[in-house]
């Protein structure tokens, strides 16, 4: 901090009651009037340098005693008795802290070189130039005082020539700085720098008036001299200085708190570089918190929505966390507010990328937009995995945020059945209608098989979504083992030796009339009750002869239909005569039946205990006796 250094007599100022004087053998004949201070001086060594004071006094003799109100001086009193000090040979120190004050002060008392050589205001304007503007911290100290004295300022180019001075030195490289400056971040101090940190500027104008800060950002980011990351660290390191913690409640009395620092929020969304990549999607969702808070204008919170949600699959669980300041919520967590940034995020995805958004993974949608859902919709069902230990939690407000997302941003439901299980655990008095509405936004198709194994022991869960859960593992069971059965036995089939039909059998064959060779389908083996070897039936393909037995009365085979999915089927076999029963059935077992059955029982208070595996397989066995009797 440089300082300049005035005159060399002692200070004689001294106080009497309400009134400023001079010392001196000398009887005043001054009298200068400022709000509530008299100040009883001498004509002869203020009249002589100050211009103002010449044109007041011209109209009275020198012997008379003249009062003179200026009570409209910048800088007030403090400001005229540095210009009075000045005109008395009194000593004064002269820094970046009182330069606008003295130099408005003396500009107002025309205290100029045209009067006298050497005046105050020459003296003045050489320190500002020399010492102040070449200085950094001098040029931010000298633009924060200005605040007091906006309209003089300006009017006299100080708020200008420091903006200048100060953007002049933020586009030095950074290698080229040689004056001192603050960097106060966590940890810098820790570490051995050997260079000066490209953002080594931010720290320091974070100081300044919201107005002024915006006047240098203006100024710099219209130069394209600086990477848009960089305007943006000012941004967050301003916001970081000013904006209030959302932690605790608003002042409910103090309007002017909070009319200042809704300005302050407006003024940096209105800076924010359009590079997407200019700040991080953790200080975009921190100004909208705030933003909430505070309560701005509808235009700078729904710039904020569209920002975040831009970026919003690289949020963190934190940064969406923040607590509910609504008088009428009960619940600490403010899920309304991530709710609407994931609408805002879905409107823009389905904007940008329709065909993304209609079709479905195996339809070939874009990787881009698909990879992005998935990454929103794992921050999504982890962030519910927090709320739900809010005990003011409504099931409501869970409910429709989970099923804001589209179903291919799960890719499993292993996460949201965490945050059901943990909302379900921290709220036991929990109704089975609200259990109900709950748990229907979870699939159980989409369940890991250890998530499964854990929601069939959960008493927690409603009895239907454990039907559910217990139908989909016996589904899977015999998917994987009558997918076994088919290898195993097309693997028996070709390690087979190859198998010529005898003389008696081609005469058979070829006395039909047809001349077709039979393929590998319509080959169908069979192993015979009692005999030792293998039957061998040759002849046209029809549709009995795709479900056969290999072991027992019955067996559980698939079947493919029209490109279809494979089903579950119960068939009987042949009987002793070879032939297929007539009115044979394709069953498939249900989970809807199976759990009609189950709440039956329940609502009517048939049977202690239920045991829902034995269940389901009690109706598949019944499946195939009721075949049976058709086939008698």
């Amino acid at each position: 901090m440089k300082f300049m250094k005035i005159g060399t007599k002692p200070d004689t100022f001294c106080t009497e009651e309400a009134s400023r004087t001079v010392i001196s053998d000398v009887q005043s004949d001054l009298l200068i009037q400022i709000n509530n201070i008299s100040y009883l001086l001498h004509k002869f060594p203020l009249v002589p340098k100050c211009g103002l004071l010449q044109r007041l006094c011209s109209d009275s003799g020198d012997s008379e005693k003249v009062s003179i109100e200026l009570h409209d001086i910048p800088g007030g009193e403090d400001a005229f008795e540095l210009c009075a000090k000045f005109c008395y040979g009194i000593t004064i120190n002269l820094s970046a802290y009182n330069f606008v004050p003295a130099f408005c002060a003396a500009k107002f008392l025309r205290m100029t070189e045209s009067l006298e050589k050497g005046n105050f205001v020459p003296k003045l304007e050489a320190f500002f130039n020399s010492c102040i503007l070449e200085g950094w911290k001098d040029s931010i100290t000298t633009l924060e005082t200005t605040v007091k004295l906006p309209d003089w300022s300006e009017n006299l180019g100080i708020i200008r020539k420091c903006i200048d001075s100060i953007v002049e030195k933020i586009l030095t490289p950074p290698a080229k700085v040689s004056w001192s400056y603050t960097y106060t971040r966590p940890g810098y101090t820790k570490k051995q720098h050997h260079s000066v940190p490209k953002d080594w500027w931010t720290e320091d104008i974070s100081d300044l008036d919201v107005d002024l800060f915006r006047c240098i950002i203006t100024a710099v980011a219209s130069t394209y001299m600086l990477p848009p990351q960089l305007i943006g660290e000012a941004l967050h390191v301003y916001a970081c200085r000013w904006l209030p913690d959302t932690t605790r409640p608003p002042p409910q009395t103090d309007e002017q708190f909070m009319e200042k620092n809704r300005r302050i929020v407006d003024t940096i969304v209105s800076m924010i570089p359009g590079d997407k990549r200019a700040v991080c999607v953790g200080f975009l969702l921190r100004l909208l918190i705030v933003a909430n808070y505070l309560g701005v204008s509808p235009v700078t919170k729904t710039e904020l929505l569209r920002r975040s949600s831009l970026q919003l699959q690289e949020a963190t669980v934190n940064d969406l966390i923040s607590p509910s300041h609504s008088p009428t919520d009960p619940e600490f967590y403010d899920i309304d507010l991530v709710v609407a940034v994931l609408r805002s995020f879905l409107v823009l995805w389905r904007r940008q990328s329709p065909a993304a958004a209609s079709a479905s993974e195996s339809n070939g949608s874009s990787a881009q937009f698909l990879g992005t859902m998935r990454k929103v919709g794992k921050l999504i069902d982890s962030y519910l995995q927090v709320v739900a230990r809010d005990a003011n939690m409504p099931v409501s407000k869970l409910v429709s945020l989970a099923e804001a997302l589209p179903d291919i941003a799960r890719e499993d439901h292993d996460d949201i059945y965490k945050a059901i299980n943990i909302y379900l655990k921290e709220h036991g008095d929990l109704s089975k209608t609200d259990k109900k509405r709950l748990c229907r936004i979870l699939d159980c198709q989409k369940l890991s098989p250890e998530v499964r194994a854990h929601a069939v022991k959960n008493e927690r869960l409603p009895l239907r979504t454990v039907v559910q859960v217990l139908f989909f593992e016996q589904d899977r069971d015999r998917a994987s083992n009558s997918k076994a059965a088919a290898t195993h036995d097309h693997h028996h089939k070709h390690k087979l030796p190859p198998l010529m039909p005898s003389q008696s059998q081609s005469q058979e064959l070829f006395s039909t009339g047809k001349q077709t060779v039979p393929t590998s389908r319509e080959l169908d083996i069979h192993n015979g009750h009692g005999h030792g070897h293998g039957k061998l039936k040759l002849g046209t393909a029809d549709h009995h002869d795709k479900f056969t037995s290999s072991r027992g009365d019955h067996s559980t085979r698939r079947i493919n239909v029209a490109g279809k999915k494979d089903y579950p089927l119960h068939l009987q076999t042949k009987r002793s005569d070879g032939k297929f029963p007539v009115g044979t059935e394709i069953k498939i077992v249900s989970s809807t039946e199976i759990q009609e059955q189950v709440e039956h029982q329940l609502e009517t208070g048939s049977g202690s205990k239920l045991d829902v595996k034995r269940m389901i397989q009690r109706g598949s066995r019944s499946d195939h006796g009721r075949d049976k009797g058709k086939d008698r």
